[in-house]
């Protein structure tokens, strides 16, 4: 294989999006493209992580989904004639997550893009002249002009150190190979106060367990994990003006609503625990005293819980993600980093003129939106710029 045009690492929400959009939108060739990713099948985390809460439907509206229209998801339920069949749920005809699932396979099809996975996980990235070499895990190395770092956080779940790792009876849900679920009936402590825990807490009582919720704080309901005016202009427009990158990520901490849940889901986990169907424990947990046949969990309250088994659905770290190759690429090329660790990146969100990120990464210049699908398009949108442009620039040299 020569030098690619665009290697794109991450196989997630991201890295779909982007790689169709550079195919559909601004006419990259489909042998100039690669998507680096460890799973067996693109959005393979994705559909791990979302199987194993039980999550029915999306928390975001219908338009944000990883085709070129908007309207993708709206269009494909009129066609089938399930417009109201239960495939969108209100508020804001959020896609049930089957159906979500379904649409993207299409997406993958449509635009040929399992034929460009490349199942490895990138270790190492140099940047060498015009050129960016990765490293892969099965010892193979790509060449590409330019790179997107389209990597998310599901390889970072959030374990709290009062939490043992290793034990038979403890896991947390994000895990990467998670196979903790209970199969019989059993008592099970959901540890988190999020979206998360309230959807593994629901599942698990759907399937007739007894189940504890722990979490440190009551909860709090939200829509989104972000105010919605963070979609478009009302809060966008005075995020860009602020130039201080540092500034920019205490806006961003201050607008996400970690740890909340949507009404809707809010509603069946309050009607449990008035019922007494579901156990609400609110409060910080001290420790965890493993035993051979049960877990006691320990809260700063002095209560004392028995279960046998915890699942730990705290969500993930908010670390920079991409580990070492990230850590390897930042020293390598003398990359810019704000105080949080997190890329400096321009409009285009070019870290570097081979360098370019989306996600989590992207998030000093896309703001709290930049880790959800609509952050995904909206990278596309400022990533197709550039490829588009690379085009022009090669079309003229040629004339």
């Amino acid at each position: 294989m020569g030098c690619l045009d665009w290697l794109i690492i991450g196989g997630g929400i991201h890295g779909v999006h982007l790689a169709a959009r550079l195919l559909g939108e601004a006419g990259v060739e489909a042998d100039r493209v690669r998507i680096i990713d460890p799973g067996q099948q693109l959005l393979e985390r994705w559909r791990h992580c979302t199987e194993t809460t039980g999550m029915t439907h999306l928390r975001s509206p219908s338009v944000h989904h990883l085709d070129l229209n908007p309207w993708s998801l709206q269009l494909r339920a009129g066609q089938q004639g399930d417009r109201d069949s239960g495939i969108f749920a209100a508020p804001n005809d959020r896609p049930a997550l089957d159906f979500f699932n379904d649409h993207c396979d299409e997406v993958i099809e449509i635009f040929g893009l399992a034929e460009l996975h490349v199942r490895a996980r990138a270790l190492a990235c140099t940047i060498e002249g015009e050129r960016v070499h990765v490293e892969l895990s099965n010892g193979a190395q790509l060449t590409s002009q330019k790179v997107v770092l389209a990597l998310g956080s599901s390889d970072q779940p959030e374990w709290p150190a009062w939490a043992p790792r290793n034990q038979a009876r403890i896991h947390h849900v994000f895990s990467e190979g998670f196979d903790g679920w209970p199969q019989d009936p059993e008592s099970v402590g959901v540890v988190g106060g999020g979206i998360s825990a309230a959807q593994v807490a629901l599942r698990l009582l759907d399937e007739g367990h007894q189940v504890h919720m722990v979490a440190r704080h009551a909860l709090r309901e939200h829509q989104f994990d972000s105010d919605k005016g963070w979609l478009g202009p009302k809060y966008m427009t005075g995020f860009s003006a602020e130039k201080d990158v540092n500034r920019r990520r205490s806006i961003i901490t201050q607008a996400r609503h970690r740890g909340s849940v949507p009404p809707e889901v809010n509603r069946p986990l309050m009607t449990a625990i008035k019922t007494g169907a579901l156990r609400w424990h609110e409060g910080g947990v001290e420790a965890l005293d493993v035993q051979a046949d049960r877990v006691v969990i320990d809260l700063v309250s002095g209560e004392s819980i028995e279960v046998e088994r915890v699942l730990l659905a705290t969500g993930f770290a908010t670390l920079r993600p991409g580990g070492e190759l990230v850590d390897g690429l930042i020293t390598s090329a003398s990359l810019a980093c704000a105080q949080c660790g997190y890329p400096i990146v321009d409009e285009s969100l070019s870290w570097h003129p081979r360098v370019f990120v989306s996600g989590p990464l992207a998030e000093l210049e896309l703001g709290p939106t930049s880790r959800n699908i609509h952050g995904a398009r909206r990278a596309g949108d400022r990533i197709v710029k550039v490829a588009s442009a690379d085009l022009v620039a090669r079309a003229t040299r040629a004339s």
